[in-house]
């Protein structure tokens, strides 16, 4: 047997295709019982999905509210501000005040279904630019397809919600990737940005431990300090300064949900100067500290 190496990658046609690299990254996948949402203007560096298999869940963004029904998802873009309540149990109009449980199969949901909002979500990372589309909350109808898949993720949530199977992996994101083909192009926009912020994007990404200037950056690609600060803004509707420090509290978050690192860890290893000033950053962004958002105690 010959082992051929490379050989135009094996493809017989002089047609060259170009794909889009989407790294899609999961972060968590529940399904729970809850009984308070009382959440107020969260932001989260990552994409949010939701859906609730009964009726009572409220999403807000701006002055939209969504009254969440079990027919849709619903998909919030990282750094989309938004609030969220039960109605049947809503008590606070500020801060993040969340109970429930997890839903076992020890569990029959009928009899939980006037008491708690039955409720199913996912967090993940497209990797850039993704990452980086306009914010807003994002109903998506569910097709046949996305119910089927919905059925056998919220079953296998019940039987196992901690070392999932390969089975789960994949048909966990193909459900994502299929509730994402039903977006509007307009999301979309981050693919035909300008070929130096992608390239800044991307260096910002593999360095992001360390402190990044203006000046460093713009040097990557040429352009004075101030004009490559305004290619950016008008390319990616965010500062620059503000992108890189969204960038570092994604990461941090990323750290939190899969090492038992401390925030102060966390904090030197992003190259903040200290905790304080970390925290300071998180929390502007976030609308959390980072040490309730390491608790966990937020959906």
């Amino acid at each position: 047997m010959k082992f051929v190496k490379n050989a135009d990658l094996g493809d017989p046609s002089a047609n060259k295709q170009n794909f889009i690299d989407l790294k899609l990254k999961l972060l968590c996948c529940r399904y729970w019982l809850l009984n308070l949402w009382d959440c107020h203007d969260m932001v989260f560096p990552f994409w949010r999905l939701y859906w609730n298999k009964n009726s009572g869940g409220q999403l807000i963004h701006q002055e939209q509210i969504f009254e969440m029904d079990p027919n849709h998802i619903y998909i919030i873009p990282p750094f989309t501000s938004f609030s969220s309540h039960y109605k049947k149990n809503h008590i606070y109009n500020e801060g993040i005040h969340v109970s429930g449980k997890h839903l076992t199969s020890h569990f029959n949901e009928n009899d939980y279904n006037d008491k708690y909002l039955i409720h199913f979500f996912i967090h993940f990372n497209l990797g850039v630019p993704f990452d980086n589309v306009y914010p807003g909350i994002l109903k998506i109808e569910l097709t046949d397809y996305l119910r089927e898949r919905l059925e056998y993720l919220t079953e296998r949530l019940k039987i196992e919600n901690k070392d999932f199977k390969l089975t789960f992996n994949l048909k966990l994101q193909a459900f994502i990737k299929e509730a994402l083909t039903n977006i509007g192009p307009e999301l979309w926009k981050a693919i035909n940005i300008d070929e130096r912020v992608l390239k800044v994007i991307r260096y910002a990404e593999v360095h992001i431990s360390q402190k990044l200037s203006n000046t460093e950056m713009s040097s990557l690609v040429n352009m004075a300090p101030n004009s490559f600060a305004r290619l950016f803004k008008e390319e990616m509707n965010i500062t620059l300064h503000n992108f890189i420090q969204n960038r570092k509290i994604a990461k941090s978050c990323e750290l939190f949900e899969h090492t038992s690192k401390s925030i102060e860890t966390v904090a030197f290893s992003l190259g903040f100067s200290d905790r304080y000033h970390f925290s300071r950053v998180f929390k502007s962004v976030t609308g959390l500290t980072p040490a309730v958002y390491k608790s966990g105690k937020y959906t």
